[in-house]
């Protein structure tokens, strides 16, 4: 291992009854570790909000309040709850097993996994993230409209450097975004107070109970920039998955017993893949068992979801503050409406700050959007198809994933796509339909594979059915309506 943290109880090598083997290697019984405090286990929410905050958060909420003003508001608030329940049960199961929750798919059904990577790096692969940093970067530099690209390719490649040379990937991502998060929150409260006015609280106080309002608003915004927005009011897609290896690298639960993710220069390397353990259901392992879920939950309200959902909300009022409602179409544009909106009612220094800002939030994102392709990407071919090859270990995967989706990335770039909306329109209604997916399968492994003691139940399984029927009803009413174009229909 790269770091010195102990590994108790030992594995005592007897296969696991309970979690299926017809596909993968069978886990074996292992005590589950003493749960740690909630400053111990702060980070793997914090990582998963920096890396969301640059779609929908920064992007298209914002971009939604200025075609339909704020009647729409309480929707992101109640994506971001559905996401809350979506992450914990990812949670659940690396937190009892140490595996992802894809590994567990993968139990389930073999193609499973290699159908995960491609869902995967399909959506995001279009880097609408860095092309939008460098776009707002060029707003508050004054740097022509060509600038854009060539600074994008460079900003990705600098992000992979430095997650190449990362000893611990885990510990220098989440020191990033710690601090990332703290720039982006600090300003946003700033704003908050300095440049919202009490006509905007009260827009916001009105789109909250207008619901006769909400039916013509919806029909204002395309069906697919409508699904993206419900998938990216949080993180999105895949990228929720993550929060799967972002624990089990953090050392929570069971997760504690798996190798991390280190650089191939710079830390020491295991071939083993991350086949996980179970523990067996006696009464102190379920102690602990209702600790670490405990701290868990917490852990995840405090960051990932009370920050997001407030983030979101500050935005959009701030957007709807500063343009009202305007005809943006699908353009970046309002990003710098808004940034010329308060230069001019404070000074160019606050416009400036903003389009900084959003540098800060946009490049947070693409750094955990390629963390996250890499990890998901290494974690399934790893425990796969290059389970037995000694010299493909995680990490190398791992790296080899980030660089291949830099070099995508420039190519898309390179070819012409380059508009930042465009390109996260494309990629968050992509991963709608992977999000209804993926929580039909979370209800399948851990309700279905868990033990009852610890598994999915109450009103946890009825937020999940919520959801399959939330994104599925989206991702089907997306599909008609693109078909419908497509036809001449409209």
């Amino acid at each position: 291992m790269a770091d010195a943290i102990e590994r108790p109880g030992g594995a005592d090598q007897q296969l696991v009854t309970e979690i299926p083997s017809k596909h993968l290697p069978g886990l074996t019984y292992r005590d589950l570790p003493e749960p740690q405090r909630l400053g111990k286990v702060l980070g793997p929410g914090v990582i998963l909000l920096a890396a969301s905050i640059g779609s929908g958060e920064y992007v298209i909420w914002p971009f939604i309040a200025t075609q339909t003003g704020l009647t729409l508001v309480w929707l992101a608030i109640l994506g971001v709850l559905t996401q809350y329940f979506l992450n914990m049960e990812i949670e659940r199961y690396t937190l009892a097993t140490g595996e992802t929750a894809v590994t567990g798919f993968t139990r389930l059904w073999k193609p499973w996994g290699i159908l995960f990577i491609g869902m995967t790096v399909v959506p995001w692969a279009w880097p609408g993230w860095a092309t939008g940093g460098s776009t707002t970067l060029t707003f508050a530099f004054g740097l022509p409209d060509g600038a854009v690209v060539p600074i994008t390719i460079g900003l990705l490649v600098a992000i992979g450097i430095v997650l190449t040379v990362s000893p611990v990937v885990y510990n220098t991502v989440e020191k990033l975004q710690f601090f990332l998060v703290g720039l982006i929150v600090l300003f946003i409260l700033f704003a908050t107070v300095t440049a919202i006015t009490g006509e905007a609280w009260g827009a916001f106080g009105e789109g909250m109970v207008q619901v006769q309002e909400i039916p013509a608003n919806i029909a204002l915004v395309p069906a697919a920039t409508l699904l993206g927005a419900l998938a990216f009011a949080g993180a999105g897609g895949s990228l929720n998955l993550m929060q799967s290896n972002l624990v089990r690298d953090k050392g929570m639960g069971m997760g504690l017993h798996i190798p991390r993710i280190v650089s191939p220069f710079t830390g020491h390397e295991e071939a083993k893949p991350a086949i996980g353990y179970f523990f067996r259901q006696d009464e102190e392992n379920l102690r602990r068992w209702k600790g670490w879920w405990r701290v868990a939950n917490i852990e995840q309200l405090a960051t990932f979801t009370f920050i997001g959902a407030v983030t979101i909300v500050l935005l959009m009022i701030l957007t709807f503050a500063t343009i009202g409602q305007s005809e943006a179409g699908q353009s970046f544009e309002f990003i710098r409406n808004v940034g010329d909106g308060l230069s001019a009612r404070m000074g160019d220094w606050m416009g400036t700050g903003f389009w900084l800002t959003g540098t800060v939030v946009l490049l947070s994102t693409n750094l955990g959007v390629l963390d996250m392709v890499g990890r998901v990407t290494a974690d399934v071919l790893k425990v796969g198809p290059l389970r037995d090859n000694a010299w493909w270990t995680e990490s190398r995967v791992y790296f080899a994933v980030v660089w291949a989706e830099i070099l995508l990335g420039s190519v898309i770039l390179l070819s012409g796509v380059d508009q930042p909306l465009l390109l996260l329109v494309i990629a968050s209604s992509l991963n709608g339909l992977v999000m209804f997916v993926y929580s039909a399968l979370l209800i399948q492994l851990n309700r279905g594979v868990l033990p009852a003691s610890i598994g999915l139940r109450g009103g946890r399984l009825a937020a999940l059915v919520w959801a399959v029927i939330f994104y599925g009803g989206f991702s089907l009413f997306v599909v008609y309506d693109q078909g419908r174009l497509l036809l001449g229909g409209g």
